[in-house]
C-alpha cells in the first residue's frame, strides 16, 4: 500500500501530540479510529456517568469517520474498554441508541483502568468504505 493510499485525521486530543498517534486512519477501503474517550480536549464530558461517556466517544469516533466522508452506516466494528462490569448496561444502552440500525460487530471487555482514573469508557471503531445496510 503506497503512503497515498494512506490518510490520517487528528483530533486535537492532548494524548495525540504527545504518544504520536492519529485519530483515525484511512488505509483502502478501511478506515480505523483507535481508543476514543469522552475526553473533547482537556475536558471530560459525563464525568462519572458511563452512558454520557460511550455517547460522546462514540460520537467523537464518528466524528472522525465523516473527515473520510463516512457515517454512521459504515460502521462495521465497534470496541468497548469499560473500568467497571458495573456499567455494561449503561454503555451497551448508549451503543444501541447509536448502532442498532446497523448491528456492526462488537467487542466489550472490562480493563484494569485508563490513564486518567475518571475515564470510565474508552472505544474504537472501524469503518469499511462503500458498506451497504443488509
Amino acid at each position: 500500500m503506497t503512503s497515498e493510499a494512506v490518510r490520517r485525521v487528528q483530533s486535537g486530543s492532548p494524548w495525540e501530540e504527545s504518544f504520536g498517534f492519529a485519530r483515525a486512519v484511512a488505509a483502502g477501503d478501511r478506515v480505523l479510529v483507535g481508543g476514543t474517550t469522552a475526553f473533547k480536549g482537556r475536558v471530560l464530558y459525563g464525568e462519572g456517568d458511563p452512558y454520557e461517556q460511550a455517547k460522546v466517544a462514540f460520537t467523537s469516533a464518528l466524528e472522525a469517520i465523516s473527515e473520510f466522508g463516512l457515517g454512521v452506516e459504515s460502521v462495521i466494528r465497534t470496541r468497548m474498554y469499560l473500568s467497571h462490569a458495573r456499567d455494561v448496561d449503561a454503555v451497551g444502552r448508549a451503543h444501541n441508541e447509536l448502532f442498532d440500525a446497523v448491528r456492526p460487530i462488537s467487542t466489550l471487555l472490562i480493563v484494569e483502568g485508563f490513564v486518567d482514573p475518571r475515564i470510565l469508557v474508552e472505544v474504537e471503531l472501524e469503518a469499511f468504505r462503500g458498506a451497504v445496510n443488509s
